[in-house]
């Protein structure tokens, strides 16, 4: 069972820094956060499955959660990868009343929770409150569109090579990278199936790419932007 917990300024620190909360005043910023509530999950736990009825919406403030659906026979699709600072299910302040997907804690994880009825009547008296949450769900629906083009534009290798990338150092011609979360989530991020990333991998050893679990190591990244 999940934990209620305060907030602490860590986590104000976080949520100030979100999409939804960046532009906002300091007296919007301060009824945001009053709305917040910090609440752990544990591995694997589930936040709420598609289908249920919607009551909150979420921000990561430590450690990730995975989004996805389940067809009939039970397989499962990865739509997103959250991590700190990343909100989900904002839309059902307007879409509502059901969850349109999955929601797993793919680690411990503490998560700041929104009350939709209240952030809904806070956006309704206060225009700064609404003009962050739609700049906020456009931000979201410009990222799934470039993940959309990705997705159809780059080859496996190509996908992993541009995640590699942004991880690593702006100065430099080798890097040495730890992987946040398992392999599986990463696969599930850059929407392949743990094979196909495996495969990725091995394609990327010509590039100077050697992984040992978690440890990426990039030995020429020079190369590896030639992908």
């Amino acid at each position: 069972m999940n934990k209620v917990l305060r907030l602490n300024s860590r986590d104000k620190n976080i949520l100030v820094k979100t999409p939804i909360m960046a532009s906002l005043g300091q007296a919007s910023l301060a009824r945001m956060l009053d709305l917040a509530a910090a609440v752990s999950f544990e591995a694997r736990d589930i936040l709420f499955r598609e289908g249920e009825h919607a009551d909150v919406f979420y921000c990561v403030l430590s450690g990730y959660v995975r989004l996805y659906r389940l067809n009939k026979d039970g397989r499962e699709a990865d739509i997103r990868i959250c991590g700190p600072g990343d909100s989900f299910a904002e839309c059902l302040l307007y879409l509502g009343p059901n969850y349109r997907y999955n929601a797993q804690a793919a680690e411990g994880v503490t998560l700041a929770r929104f009350d939709l009825a209240k952030v809904r009547a806070a956006a309704e008296q206060d225009v700064e409150i609404s003009r962050a949450i739609m700049q906020a769900l456009a931000t979201h629906l410009l990222t799934t569109m470039d993940c959309v083009a990705n997705d159809r534009l780059q080859t496996a290798p190509q996908r992993v090579a541009h995640f590699l990338l942004t991880s690593c150092p702006k100065e430099g011609t080798s890097a040495s990278i730890r992987l946040p979360f398992q392999k599986s989530l990463l696969a599930g991020k850059l929407g392949l199936a743990p094979e196909a990333l495996s495969r990725a991998f091995s394609t990327l050893r010509r590039a100077g790419v050697t992984v040992r679990g978690r440890l990426i190591q990039i030995s020429d990244i020079n190369a590896l932007k030639q992908i």
